[in-house]
């Protein structure tokens, strides 16, 4: 197994772990290693992924805090000094009240000829966070807020050792300075902070070392409280197809003055993969004419065939969605709630009762709420909701026992009884109206094609985020044109 840090490839999955389960996995990595061996393994993939990142570096600022994560920046400079580098720590810890393996990597960080300073360097080539890590209690303050700044300020690479100080490990949230970092290091395991809420934004590229250990054994010591990552499958559409084969979406939304929104849902469930998508545009006045996407087919919500098609339905309602959602809930076999249709029924009690029992029919829903969506649903705020992303999906998930998609930064993925899902992709380009829309009419496809619902959902989110990877720097993203590439991942 090698000893080597590597970076976090999102194309595959990975399990992650919160604070509470990194701690007992921690603890029994202790015990069956001779003492200080897993502090001097964390500085060594520190030091090592520090000459990766700034191979150039001459002068190396470690701020150090006054627990294990400072200790692991104690060895990781100690190492640096000895391959040649002019090391600087600022240490906010002291000997008399420092554990065992930090005061032991504080002596061979003096031994190795560390230059020690109560002020960060006025020239420094690489930033090394080792304040925090995941031992954070609350929001950075005095000194350690000041260096934070001076780290940030730095015109140069910063390296945080398992989580950048400040961070909330466990949610991603940021209570006051936090520090943005270059490239985070993962010790052990992978935090769910680092992929959702503020977290992407704070951790840069993020490596992980399990110091030697074997990862196969962290199952049967804690239980993991996500996956991050990992590319749907292919799926395989056969020469001798019909569009029948394929599956029918209808689009019910595209009240008056939001045709638009129901259009981009439609669009995008042709092009990813629906064999016949209709649109039950809830305008009167909207005609064939109208719509630019001759291959949909324009049908009154009232003459759908509900047990036959996925519904997506929300897109653009308005307040005309409302009186729909009654028959939809009760008759559409798989059906995907967004836009207006959660804000209705996030007004509706009543609504809510036959949609928490669509689960026990055995039909698939999909729900799609942005946090500001997600707060009106729980009867919160969308701070709240920021707060913790994955709790409030997970909440969702179990109240309306369906499939919860909760957009943003590092969306979420929750069902009941299932471990949530973090998606590595998507950007802030898709800060753009009607992308959401896409979004809901790409899940409906995936359920068309007999994906089961979250399968279907993860598909979609996953693709419509790396679509907006793969964007031309030189092209404008709108929803229009990102329509047109929103494709499903078939092999034909």
């Amino acid at each position: 197994m090698s000893p080597a840090p590597y970076p976090v490839d999102p194309a595959r999955p990975w399990p992650v772990f919160d604070v509470a389960s990194t701690r007992r996995i921690e603890h029994q990595a202790l015990q069956a290693v001779a003492p200080h061996t897993l502090m001097q393994r964390a500085g060594l993939a520190t030091a090592r992924l520090a000459l990766a990142i700034a191979p150039h570096a001459r002068n190396i600022w470690v701020a150090a805090g006054p627990g294990n994560n400072g200790g692991d920046g104690l060895e990781a400079a100690a190492k640096l000094q000895r391959w040649g580098k002019q090391t600087t720590v600022t240490w906010l810890g002291a000997r008399a009240a420092a554990s065992a393996d930090t005061a032991a990597s504080l002596q061979r960080a003096i031994d190795a000829g560390v230059a020690f300073a109560d002020a960060p360097p006025e020239r420094f080539d690489l930033g090394l966070d080792a304040l925090l890590g995941i031992g954070a209690s609350r929001a950075p303050q005095g000194r350690m807020a000041a260096w934070i700044q001076r780290m940030n300020q730095a015109a140069v690479p910063t390296l945080s050792i398992d989580l950048p100080t400040g961070l909330d490990a466990d949610t991603g949230h940021c209570d006051g300075p936090h520090v943005v970092a270059h490239t985070t290091l993962c010790l052990l395991t992978l935090k769910p902070g680092l992929f959702t809420a503020m977290g992407r934004d704070a951790a840069g590229r993020v490596w992980l070392d399990h110091l030697q250990l074997d990862p196969a054994s962290f199952a049967a010591i804690a239980s993991q409280c996500a996956t991050y990552g990992g590319a749907p499958a292919t799926r395989v559409r056969r020469h001798a197809s019909h569009k029948g084969s394929f599956g029918d979406v209808a689009v019910v939304g595209g009240a008056p003055g939001m045709a638009g929104a129901a259009l981009l849902a439609a669009t995008a469930a042709l092009n990813f993969g629906a064999g016949r998508v209709y649109l039950a545009a809830l305008d009167p006045a909207l005609s064939s004419a109208m719509v630019t996407q001759p291959a949909l087919m324009l049908r009154h919500v009232d003459g759908l065939v509900l047990g036959q098609m996925v519904v997506v339905c929300g897109c653009g309602g308005g307040d005309a969605v409302r009186a729909h959602l009654p028959r939809l809930l009760s008759g559409a076999t798989r059906l995907v709630l967004d836009a207006d249709a959660l804000n209705a029924i996030a007004r509706d009690t009543q609504l809510q009762g036959p949609l928490r029992a669509r689960a026990a029919r055995g039909w698939q829903t999909v729900l799609t709420p942005h946090p500001l969506e997600a707060s009106r649903l729980l009867g919160t705020t969308s701070t709240v909701v920021q707060h913790d992303r994955m709790g409030a999906a997970r909440q969702l998930a179990d109240r309306f026992q369906c499939t919860i998609v909760l957009k943003g930064s590092g969306t979420v993925l929750a069902a009941p009884g299932q471990l949530c899902r973090i998606n590595p992709t998507g950007n802030a380009r898709l800060a753009t109206a009607g992308t959401g829309d896409l979004l809901a009419g790409a899940i409906g496809a995936a359920l068309a094609s007999g994906l089961p619902e979250t399968e279907a959902a993860w598909e979609a989110v996953y693709l419509h985020g790396q679509c907006a990877d793969r964007w031309p720097a030189d092209v404008p993203l709108t929803a229009c044109a990102m329509a047109n590439r929103l494709q499903a991942p078939t092999d034909c």
